[in-house]
Parts: structure tokens; C-alpha cells; sequence
């Protein structure tokens, strides 16, 4: 089975965030940064995480600057941080926040475009862990924070499906559809309840990965990933319980 697709979803009002409390996984990458800043403005705080304190840094002292509310900084380098890390974060989170209203994973790891017969096998392990392995950990620990919360979203990030089925797309392509595997199983086993797991497939954007992934390409006639953030903060808002369970998926028709 497949997750469910939708295609659209109405800009969310302001304030929709207010008073929630969102983790974001990546927040020095593209969207991640965007992602976190969006959810401010609607009213959430936003713990930032990354593996690069000062870059979080920038960030918290960026979105100060815009007035937005106060971040939270976690490093945390999830290629190397074990469950007991994440239990540890859990825990930190409930203490100094008392709540968590939402996940989203938009750390990632990208190896490069190869062949699987010179993919390095660490290079492929790396890439599964830190797409797969500790979105599945991190989602674990904080899963009886989330359902305390009387409305709460884990939101996945994936990738054109049918693009990283074809050849070279190697350890990215098979743990991004691996994690939307993992992402139908999980809503199976929470289709009812507060905590709402949903999954965001972006279009192309203007992020350092796309350079990376299409090396010569004109990134900058692709847009910022603004609007893929903005669909993130529809899913973790109380609007986005009209997309539990699926895919939102902002592919161009």
C-alpha cells in the first residue's frame, strides 16, 4: 500500500502555531531553515537541530532579528547520536517546554549520484541511518510527548518517487523509499488518536542538494523552498488534519 496523494492545501491563518512547541531536524539545511522560520511566524517555538552549533547559531540570531519568537538550539549530529541521545532530548523537551506539538524531519544525507557497484558500503550505511534509521529513533522517543499533546504532526521529506527509482540514485533513492514505507506503517499503526504523521513531497527547489544532485544545472530557475515550508506548517497545523496520512505533494501536474 501506498500513502494516500494530495496536491493542494489552503494557506493556514495567523497564529496557527501559537502556543506549539515543533522540533525541526536539519534546520541549517534549505528547507530546513525555511521551515523553521515559517513555523515561528505562525507562533510556534521551533527547536532548531543540526550537527554545526555555530550555523544554529546564525540561525537563532537570524530569526531574532526578524522578530520572530525566541528558538531553541539543540545540536545534535544524528549520524552519530544514539536512542539514549534522543531519550535524552525527549526528556529536555518535556522539562523546559512541557509539550511537543511536532516533528519535522528534514535532515538528510546525500552521498552523491553512483553506481551501486562503486558505492562505497559506508557511504550507502550512512545514508540509510540518517534518512531512515534515526528519523525512525528520534520519532520513537518523542512519541508519548506527542500524544500528550491533543493535537499533534511528524512530517516527513521526500523525494520524487520516480525519479530515485532509476539508476545511480543509490543509498538516497532507497532510503527515501524506505521512509515513506516507514512513514505508511507508522500512520497505520496511529490512524486514530492525536499524533498525525504525514509526509511532504516538494518540487524542485533552490537548495544546496539540488546543486549537489544536478551538478551544471541553473538552480536559481527553480524557487527558494519558501513555499514547500509553508506547506510544512498547513500539516502541522490543526488544518492539516484534513492530509493525515498522506503524502502532500507539490510536484507541478
Amino acid at each position: 500500500m501506498t500513502m494516500l496523494r494530495v496536491n493542494e492545501y489552503a494557506p493556514v491563518p495567523a497564529g496557527a502555531l501559537a502556543k506549539r512547541v515543533v522540533l525541526v531536524t536539519g534546520a541549517c539545511g534549505g528547507l530546513g531553515t525555511a521551515t523553521a522560520k515559517a513555523a515561528a511566524r505562525a507562533g510556534a517555538t521551533v527547536i532548531i537541530t543540526g550537527r554545526r552549533k555555530r550555523q544554529l547559531e546564525q540561525l537563532y540570531d537570524a530569526m531574532l532579528q526578524e522578530h520572530l519568537p525566541e528558538p531553541v538550539i539543540h545540536p545534535m549530529d544524528i549520524e552519530s547520536a544514539t536512542p539514549a541521545d534522543y531519550e535524552v532530548l525527549a526528556d529536555g523537551i518535556e522539562r523546559d517546554l512541557g509539550r511537543l506539538d511536532g516533528i519535522v524531519h528534514a535532515a538528510v544525507s546525500f552521498p552523491g549520484l553512483t553506481p551501486l557497484a562503486m558505492h562505497k558500503p559506508d557511504q550507502f550505511l550512512r545514508a540509510m541511518h540518517v534518512n531512515v534509521s534515526a528519523p525512525f529513533a528520534l520519532t520513537q522517543a518523542c512519541l508519548p510527548l506527542l500524544a500528550k499533546s491533543p493535537d499533534s504532526a511528524v512530517v516527513f521529506v521526500l523525494d520524487d518517487p520516480e525519479l530515485l527509482a532509476r539508476a545511480h540514485w543509490g543509498a538516497y533513492g532507497a532510503s527515501k523509499a524506505a521512509l515513506e514505507r516507514m512513514a505508511e506503517i507508522l500512520h497505520q499503526e496511529n490512524d486514530r488518536g492525536s499524533v498525525r504523521v504525514q509526509c511532504l513531497l516538494p518540487g524542485p527547489m533552490r537548495t544546496a542538494l539540488r546543486r549537489e544532485a544536478y551538478f551544471g544545472e541553473d538552480t536559481f530557475r527553480h524557487p527558494p523552498p519558501d513555499a514547500a515550508a509553508e506547506a510544512v506548517v498547513y500539516l502541522l497545523s490543526p488544518q492539516g488534519a484534513a492530509a493525515r496520512g498522506a503524502v502532500l505533494d507539490l510536484r507541478k501536474a
